[in-house]
């Protein structure tokens, strides 16, 4: 049996596929240790007896990013003041982690860059994890900013990693695997070395005893959406979040929504009510809205017609793995080109975050949940994910890696 360390990033969108290849692994009796943050681990490991965790730091502050930074700015800050940061302050813990682990194979995710510049430190094999098919092709396409983001790189790897190593830590020389298929990402440029598509890999999550799924089970007669912005984007969705609680009530009676709002902005809200400010009192129109803190996603999206969300990588494989189509609203970082992916399957309609009222996506909305071809072509983007393999076939190739030595 052979030993894997994962090193993962703060990020709930970034530990849950390497926790489903983890519970893999582990349930074929490797071992298993983590490197990050072990209160956000202890939250979304599916069994804390599977893993042995490691504390690393994080930096001391994180910087907010300003609400209005988009594009090339927000990618640039979002290294700058980001993962560089992270980077500096988990190498210590993970070279702490590996030095008392001993794993066979280190396995980071992709903007952890702490892991491959450790492991290549240690020279140790390591393998990358790509819970983002952007990088695949640069994430906003340009090549200067690509070397302006290489330069970053190079930088953190004279002060963390082996100095001289040739290739990009964000892409392992042995293997890199990439949480979608082709279908989806579409082609990707060479150089990015050994690469394998498994699809969403999607495993057991901590479940909340407390979610009202006798709302859900009423009426289903009603297309259910969900809408979600993930959690990184809280302060940011105000505005859009109240647009889509308007645009789903003007559609009472035909629509019904579960909305995720995990920094508490639609004010007012009940368990089945909307908020104030969205064209009524709190509590109108009960049971066309649910409004919830944290949400079951991937439970809810067994029940799910249609997903209004930040294009954010993981929320739409998850969703497209179950064949539900999409409105995209892309806010920054990735998220562009995870729309752009979207809409050029055909699985999607693509609508301004920064802009789009509720006739904009409610326009969006009624084309997903009424036009036949949206969910005919998230249902084959979902065959393709699934003949994929997901965490077994990512699972399969690490094990074959460290049998291999």
């Amino acid at each position: 049996m052979s030993r894997f360390l994962f090193v993962v990033p703060p990020l709930v969108g970034h530990v849950n596929p390497a926790a489903a290849v983890a519970a893999e692994l582990a349930a074929r009796g490797h071992s298993i240790a983590w490197a990050g943050d072990p209160g956000l681990l202890a939250r979304l490991l599916p069994d804390a007896a599977l893993a042995r965790v490691f504390g690393c730091a994080l930096p001391t502050s994180w910087e907010a990013r300003p609400e209005g930074l988009r594009g090339v700015a927000a990618l640039k800050f979002l290294w700058e003041r980001w993962f560089g940061p992270l980077a500096e302050a988990m190498a210590p813990g993970v070279a702490s982690a590996a030095e008392r682990f001993r794993p066979d194979v280190l396995v980071a995710d992709q903007q952890t860059v702490a892991g491959p510049l450790v492991a290549e430190r240690a020279g140790l094999p390591f393998v990358t994890l790509a819970s983002t098919s952007a990088e695949l092709t640069g994430a906003v396409g340009l090549p200067k900013v690509d070397a302006w983001v290489g330069e970053l790189l190079a930088g953190l790897r004279r002060r963390l990693g082996a100095p001289g190593t040739g290739g990009d830590p964000r892409f392992s020389p042995l293997l890199t695997v990439v949480f979608s298929t082709p279908e989806l990402a579409g082609p990707v440029p060479d150089g990015k070395g050994p690469l394998a598509f498994v699809g969403p890999a999607l495993g057991a999550r901590p479940a909340d005893p407390g979610f009202p799924w006798e709302w859900v089970a009423r009426h289903r007669e009603r297309p259910l959406v969900l809408v979600t912005l993930g959690t990184a984007n809280t302060s940011a969705g105000a505005r859009f979040l109240h647009e889509c609680v308007a645009a789903v009530r003007e559609r009472a009676g035909r629509v019904r929504a579960v909305v995720a709002d995990p920094g508490g902005v639609l004010e007012g809200a009940g368990p089945g009510g909307l908020p104030e400010g969205a064209g009524g009192a709190a509590g109108e129109a009960a049971g066309d809205v649910l409004v919830r803190p944290v949400v079951p996603q991937l439970a809810l999206l067994a029940e799910a017609a249609a997903v209004v969300c930040h294009a954010g990588h993981n929320t739409v494989a998850e969703a497209l793995w179950h064949g539900v189509p999409l409105v995209v609203a892309p806010i920054r970082d990735d998220q562009p080109v995870i729309a752009g992916q979207v809409t050029d399957a055909g699985a999607g309609v693509r609508v301004r975050f920064g802009r789009g009222g509720r006739e904009a996506i409610g326009g969006a909305l009624d084309a997903v949940l009424t036009e036949p071809g949206y969910a005919a072509a998230a249902r084959g983007v979902g065959a393709a994910f699934r003949a994929a393999g997901g965490a077994r076939a990512a699972a399969d190739r690490l094990e074959k890696l460290a049998a291999g030595g």
